[in-house]
């Protein structure tokens, strides 16, 4: 029993749902279960049935995502062990297939990876066109400092200047 105990208090500071916790989760929701029945049986009050369809619900979504989350860890562990399978097949395909007749786009199509292909000429970039410094923008720097608070003044005077003309 202590060392039920002890398991129960490690598997409190380890990440995810330990058996020890599962257990210990069970077993207080039995009894959480039995004391309501017994509650029930000595005041006849519909209130504790409505308790243990909760509790019991409770009871049920904690065993099923802990069993979900089991799943999700034996299928990671499923993929990590076929990758690692099939990495180390292909390096072994890989290793034993080499002679002096191979390529280099035959080793790197056997290793998994695309070979690199494309045209030796080089195509020029469009010039777009240079970004220029609004003057307002510019003057208001010098004196300010500040990029972003010169170009919001001047929008807000902007909007200012089109109001007044309405």
């Amino acid at each position: 029993m202590s060392q039920f105990v002890t398991d129960l208090w490690e598997s409190i500071f380890t990440p995810g749902a330990t058996p020890t916790l599962l257990i210990a989760t069970n077993v207080s929701f039995a009894a959480l279960q039995l004391v309501l029945f017994a509650l029930l049986l000595a005041t006849w009050s519909v209130h504790f049935v409505i308790l243990s369809f909760l509790c019991g619900g409770l009871w049920w979504a904690i065993n099923w995502f802990a069993n979900e989350v089991r799943i999700f860890q034996e299928r990671e562990e499923q993929e990590k062990r076929s990758k690692a399978g099939a990495a180390a097949d292909a390096d072994n395909e890989a290793s034993s297939s080499s002679s002096a007749e191979e390529t280099e786009v035959e080793t790197v199509i056997a290793r998994g990876r695309p070979p690199v292909t494309g045209s030796k000429e080089v195509e020029p970039l469009q010039k777009k066109g240079e970004l220029k410094r609004r003057t307002a923008e510019a003057a208001s720097e010098q004196s300010v400092g500040s990029k972003s608070s010169a170009s919001t003044e001047d929008e807000w005077e902007k909007v200012s200047e089109n109001e007044k003309d309405k």
